[in-house]
């Protein structure tokens, strides 16, 4: 029995390489880039990572500047390992203490020590004045609303699925 030979014709046509929109490698690259700055900032300034001071804001908006550490992974977009490696290192800065729960001893809190309120206070003026130089300084103010009621729609994601 002879083999088919196979002919430039006869060949499969490649796949269309079908590129992302450019807005989406535009975003990829802005949050990579700001993120970046942003992280050096405040290390060199407070000696945070951006993440160490995004647990630290998230538990300054808490009720009793505390959370249950499920939730702040929630809060965080991270997983509850994530959360407990952050809270390690804030923990020995003095920023942030583990505290039991006095109706139910499975749940444990992370709470903002008056060190990490002060940390906080002082990080948080310098981190909103770099996002002003570095993120809204560079859209009008008509721009910014506009941007932000697009990028809404990203994280209302699942609202918007369940429509369709």
């Amino acid at each position: 029995m002879s083999r088919p030979t196979t002919t430039p014709a006869r060949r499969a046509k490649a796949p269309v390489r079908e590129r992302p929109p450019d807005a989406w490698v535009e975003l990829l690259r802005g949050h990579a880039t700001l993120t970046r700055r942003m992280d050096a900032a405040l290390r060199e300034l407070h000696g945070l990572s951006l993440n160490e001071y995004e647990v630290l804001l998230q538990l300054g908006f808490a009720d009793e500047g505390r959370l249950r550490r499920v939730d702040l992974a929630e809060r965080l977009l991270i997983t509850q390992g994530g959360v407990t490696r952050l809270l390690a290192g804030l923990e020995r800065k003095g920023l942030v203490d583990r505290a039991n729960c006095e109706s139910d001893a499975r749940v444990v809190y992370a709470e903002l020590t008056a060190q990490g309120r002060r940390k906080l206070a002082s990080a948080r003026r310098a981190h909103l004045e770099d996002v002003r130089d570095q993120f809204s300084s560079r859209f009008s103010a008509s721009e910014l609303k506009a941007l932000g009621e697009l990028l809404s729609r990203l994280s209302d994601a699942d609202a918007g699925a369940a429509a369709c």
